[in-house]
């Protein structure tokens, strides 16, 4: 063989075993599920209805407190008054109300802790994270996505592997 050639069939190998290196390297990215958990559910109607209700529930509790503490301070004067029967028919009617309010705040927060549950189990989301993950990650050609949340396994990384904003994005967040 001439040496034009060799150099020729050395070239055709390096391009070869570069192409065939070249698909074999396997591309990483990274992603913090706990901050695109967090973008989600801030902007999504299920966290917005979730904390409505949460602010109802509370200005309810907050007007009915007020109420039972005006009727104390009215006990307060028919006590001072020596109006002893009109301060009993308070005193009940405050005990009834507190009752009231016991049992409606007990009830509310069971209420919303069920919301709540509801939300971080959402399957609805992680079907679409899964989907966004899969896009992002084939139209950035990576072959394996980690999330950060499992950082005992992750030493260190480039940012630029993570792909965090762009799930977000992806997301309409």
């Amino acid at each position: 063989m001439n040496m034009k050639k060799i150099s020729i069939f050395f070239a055709a190998i390096f391009i070869f075993a570069s192409s065939v290196f070249a698909q074999q390297i396997t591309r990483f990215g990274v992603v913090d599920t706990a901050r695109v958990y967090q973008a989600y559910f801030r902007n999504s109607s299920p966290v917005r209805n979730y904390e409505a209700k949460k602010a109802e529930f509370q200005n309810e509790i907050n007007r009915r407190t007020e109420e039972i503490r005006n009727l104390k301070s009215q006990k307060v004067d028919y006590q001072k008054n020596n109006n002893t029967s009109a301060a009993e028919r308070l005193e009940a009617e405050i005990t009834r109300k507190t009752d009231l309010l016991t049992e409606y705040t007990s009830t509310k927060n069971v209420e919303l802790e069920s919301l709540k549950k509801n939300l971080q189990n959402s399957d609805s989301f992680y079907k679409k994270l899964y989907g966004i993950l899969e896009k992002v990650a084939e139209n950035e050609g990576f072959s394996m996505i980690l999330s950060l949340q499992q950082a005992n396994a992750i030493l260190w990384y480039s940012p630029s592997v993570d792909i965090t904003e762009k799930v977000i994005n992806e997301l309409g967040m």
